[in-house]
């Protein structure tokens, strides 16, 4: 109990500073669909990342160890809502030049959660990333994440227009985390 309550005490300068998405998860059942979307918008292809996940349990917010074509590491922490539709995220991204050392220290501190494994397509519109996401033993995924740089109007605005541009429906949307969805299906 220690512990936490340490965590948490060091984390609550930093939630203050931590940059701000507005964002939005949804299945969808056509990958081919949403990459003639992206197209259709002129989005900037960033190209196609394998991503592994490493989470960490952790007594506030979500911590990750992600992996990014086996070559690049971030370590990030990220408080978000677990609810349907819009919703915001404070996050910090820390770069990490040894992985397997920081997954183990972070194994070591917080334990190990879940492992996610996903082929992402990244593309970039304005300030939005679109996440073109085929996660391993949950299928095909969208996500937009809006960096709130020129206000909350903006990136609401922003976010409801690649919504329809993408014709994602309000059912199709998620409320969860990838590592909550797989937690779920064991």
């Amino acid at each position: 109990m220690r512990r936490s309550s340490s965590i948490h005490s060091f984390l609550l300068p930093f939630e203050s500073i931590m940059p701000q998405n507005l964002e939005l998860k949804a299945r969808i059942s056509s990958m081919s669909d949403a990459v003639r979307a992206a197209r259709s918008l002129h989005a900037r292809s960033k190209g196609i990342l394998r991503q592994r996940d490493v989470y960490y349990h952790v007594p506030h917010g979500r911590l990750k160890l992600r992996i990014i074509n086996t070559c690049a590491a971030e370590l990030i922490f990220y408080n978000r809502p677990n609810k349907k539709g819009y919703r915001y995220s404070d996050y910090c991204v820390l770069p990490v030049s040894n992985p397997k050392l920081t997954n183990a220290f972070c194994t070591a501190a917080f334990s190990q959660k879940v492992v996610v494994e996903k082929k992402r397509r990244l593309y970039l519109y304005k300030n939005a990333r679109i996440h073109l996401d085929d996660v391993r033993g949950l299928g095909a995924f969208i996500e937009f994440e809006v960096l709130v740089k020129y206000g909350k109007r903006q990136a609401q605005m922003l976010l409801k227009f690649l919504s329809a541009q993408f014709e994602i429906e309000r059912s199709a949307t998620v409320a969860v985390s990838y590592s909550d969805l797989l937690l779920r299906a064991r």
